[in-house]
Parts: C-alpha cells; structure tokens; sequence
C-alpha cells in the first residue's frame, strides 16, 4: 500500500513520541485499561502475529510457547521494540510492516493480537480484515482499544478529542473494532467493555475449516 503523505506526517509524529510512549501508556494502563495487556498476551499461543507492537510493552507478558512475529510502522517504535526483546533475551521476529497490508501469506498465524492501536492506523476496517486474513482457521484474534463511550455526553467529549488528535497523529476515539467482526464470520467468545464504555477487549475466534466434501463412488468399484 502506496504512502500517502498524511501517513508520512503520522509516521513521523509516532516516531517523535516514541521516547516518552512507555511512559504515557503506562499512566493510561493505571487509569484505565487495567490488566488489559495480560488478559490478552495470556490467551496467545503458538505461532502469534503483534500487529503495531510499538515500543514491545507486551513482550514481557507472552507465555514460553508463543513464537512471535511482531510488525510496526514506526521505525523509532520498531527500534525500541527490538532492544526490549534482546534485552528480555526473547527470539521474536520483529519487523517494520503497515497493518493495512500485512506481508504475510493467508492463515499463517494462529493467534493475532492488536492492542491499543487500532484507533491510530488509518483505515481500521481494513486492518481487521488483514488481521482475519492472516489467521488460520479456527485461529484467535484478541484486540484491545479504547473507544466510543456508552453514553452521549462521553461521546461528545470524544468528538470534540478527535478535533485535535485526528490531525495530528491519526488518533480516533469513536470507533469500535467489535462492529467489524461479524463481516468475516468471527464469533466473540469473550468480552470486557469498561470505564463508562470507553475500553474494550475482546476475544474473536475465525471459523474453523469447512470439512473436505467426501469424493463421489467410482462406479467401476461399487
């Protein structure tokens, strides 16, 4: 997928923030995600795809048998990510990538994990559908992100957020990844919505594979 020159400025704009990213987020899981990040590193397993690991905060949050791919669009993000895993002397594959294209075959992964990131790509529809693409089926896609609150006074206060963030670093705080799911099939097996309806995580489990149709009598050896 072809940059555009809004992705660019966003791109940058993440890259400048990358120093002080872990300090932020860490206020937010304080105020208002809670122990989100192990409910969803908890429940991967296996061949695990990060997509828009960031910095790497959920490196150290992986059980032993997840072989992780991670991808970010982010360079400075990218480059901290990485010495977070050698310093945890973890054997992740983490690589530069845009969620809207991932460069992986269809159902490579059987776990794909999302968290705190969909608000910020561009097109996060098309996100979820690369998400769902690259899992096997019967694979686990576990999201987490803040979102459009319960209440219209709380979406108010949202719409008048997005005035500011939207420009400047692509941040949208209405949206609900939750609603592009049932397009591709998934089932929730498991969901938390929080903090007057602003957080969410969840838990989508892909279709398992159609059974093989049975190959028809040859004639000759009925």
């Amino acid at each position: 997928m072809n940059s555009t020159a809004r992705d660019e400025r966003h791109r940058r704009y993440w890259d400048r923030v990358a120093a002080s990213y872990d300090r932020q987020m860490r206020f937010w899981d304080r105020r208002l995600f809670g122990d989100t990040r192990a409910w969803i590193c908890g429940q991967a397993h296996g061949d695990t795809l990060e997509v828009a690991v960031g910095t790497g905060m959920n490196l150290p949050l992986y059980s032993g048998d997840v072989r992780l791919t991670g991808i970010e669009w982010s360079p400075a993000m990218l480059a901290r990510a990485r010495r977070r895993a050698t310093e945890l002397g973890l054997k992740a594959d983490l690589r530069q990538g845009d969620a809207r294209a991932l460069d992986f075959p269809d159902a490579t992964f059987d776990v794909v994990v999302c968290t705190f990131s969909l608000c910020s790509i561009s097109d996060d529809r098309q996100a979820v559908a690369e998400m769902v693409r690259v899992l096997r089926p019967g694979g686990l896609l576990l999201l987490a992100d803040h979102v459009a609150g319960a209440n219209m006074l709380v979406r108010a206060i949202q719409r008048l957020a997005e005035v500011a963030t939207v420009p400047l670093a692509g941040e949208h705080y209405l949206r609900r990844p939750l609603r592009h799911l049932a397009a591709h099939g998934l089932s929730v097996e498991r969901r938390d919505r929080f903090k007057l309806g602003i957080a969410e995580r969840l838990a989508a489990r892909k279709p398992p594979a159609a059974p093989a149709e049975p190959r028809p009598a040859d004639p000759a050896t009925g």
